[in-house]
């Protein structure tokens, strides 16, 4: 099944296991409009840019982007729709050159949850001693990790807001880059042309395809 997009006006394929899970559902927008936030469906991790692109493969990626970091492991995650079906993916650069890289689906998730799964997979990327960034375009995930953990962490995981999201992934992920400060992470746009960012993106969207 396909789709026209009413943000960009691209046509899209739908994803089977998407058609068979919402029957009569077509998505008013293509993958890459919906997570970008261009027509203001995307998640609230994600800053809205005004660079839109097509749903590409990771060849097509290559391709097309040239700019940007080119080292440490660029991740990703989405679900669409937000909670639905979902993807992640990372990637470990190092001068340029990809030293290994990962993705996977949830059939039932968030954006927020594909997001902190392909860091901590970005995580299991890098052998321990080895320094490295761990780009991310979730400034949502990059606070939660990076400052509002801690004190959650010295109040016994609870804060005064009520219950912590996804504490299932955020709990283990901020004890594993405790262990490893040879890693940082760090925010990055999204959608902006930085190369592996996007490819990140594309892992993250593969199952949507035939091709990753």
């Amino acid at each position: 099944m396909s789709g026209t997009c009413a943000t960009c006006g691209r046509t899209f394929e739908v994803a089977a296991d998407l058609a068979a899970r919402y029957p009569g559902w077509t998505p008013k927008e293509c993958p890459s409009c919906f997570r970008s936030g261009a027509g203001g469906g995307g998640g609230g991790s994600r800053r809205r840019t005004t660079l839109v692109e097509e749903n590409l493969t990771t060849a097509e990626v290559l391709e097309r982007y040239s700019a940007g970091p080119a080292d440490g492991v660029f991740t990703d995650g989405s679900a669409q729709p937000n909670p639905g079906p979902g993807g992640w993916g990372a990637v470990y650069v190092v001068d340029g050159e990809i030293v290994d890289q990962r993705h996977g689906h949830d059939p039932d998730t968030t954006n927020n949850r594909m997001e902190l799964t392909a860091i901590a997979s970005a995580v299991e990327l890098v052998p321990v001693g080895t320094p490295a960034t761990i780009w991310t375009d979730s400034k949502l995930a990059v606070d939660t990790l990076t400052s509002w953990a801690h004190g959650w962490a010295r109040r016994g995981w609870r804060r005064k807001g009520g219950e912590i999201k996804n504490l299932d992934l955020i709990k283990p992920l901020h004890a594993a880059l405790a262990d490893r400060p040879e890693l940082r992470l760090e925010w990055i746009a999204a959608h902006s042309g930085n190369r592996w960012n996007e490819y990140a993106d594309s892992l993250s969207t593969a199952y949507l395809r035939d091709t990753v």
